[in-house]
């Protein structure tokens, strides 16, 4: 594998889904399966907009120092790595119409015609409380994954968990979800105006 292609590869999303809003400064991550246990995820300082080799810190499963500068979701994307194979790209975004969606509703129904084929509908994780979420999400997303059968995860007020084998494919489904939840939003809204 040419890591050097992988990390453009990633520094490209990276770029793209800053643009859209994706990703914040230093709000979200994303990572790429290097080897059978090596992982590369953007350091905890990571600019999404200008992601760099010097942004990206290689990881091996087993924990060693380089760990403590690694993005806070590092053990997320680790547990997803290790238990489920087909992941080779992972991403952690905060949409924000998906994420808005999210607070006020439990599944995404699309209602326009790429989203419906896409997905048909996406149920809506709810993490109850936020104290603990960190501790409960490193096993409790790759979980979730693995019962619902899914690549893609909503998660109510936090953001959206997705992998993929391509990462052209997990960016096309973020944009569907993200362009879907949108027009859901719109057309909510345009629906209070007429009962006005």
């Amino acid at each position: 594998m040419d890591k050097q292609y992988v990390k453009r590869q990633l520094a490209t999303f990276a770029l793209s889904m800053f643009r859209k809003d994706f990703f914040g400064i230093y709000h979200g991550s994303l990572s790429a399966k290097l080897d059978t246990n090596l992982f590369t995820i953007n350091t905890k300082n990571a600019i999404f907009d200008s992601l760099s080799e010097e942004s990206l810190i290689d990881l091996f499963y087993n924990k060693d120092y380089r760990w403590k500068d690694a993005s806070i979701d590092a053990s997320i994307h680790h547990g997803i790595y290790r238990q489920i194979s087909d992941a080779k790209y992972i991403t952690f975004t905060m949409p924000p119409f998906t994420t808005a969606f999210s607070l006020n509703h439990s599944i995404i129904i699309p209602k326009d015609y790429f989203g419906f084929k896409e997905f048909g509908k996406i149920a809506i994780y709810d993490p109850k409380k936020f104290d603990d979420w960190y501790e409960r999400a490193v096993s409790e997303i790759p979980q979730y994954f693995q019962q619902n059968n899914t690549a893609i995860m909503v998660i109510r007020g936090y953001g959206v968990y997705a992998f993929s084998r391509d990462i052209h494919a997990m960016v096309r489904q973020l944009s569907i979800l993200e362009r879907s939840c949108r027009i859901l939003m719109l057309d909510h809204s345009q629906a209070r105006l007429d009962i006005d």
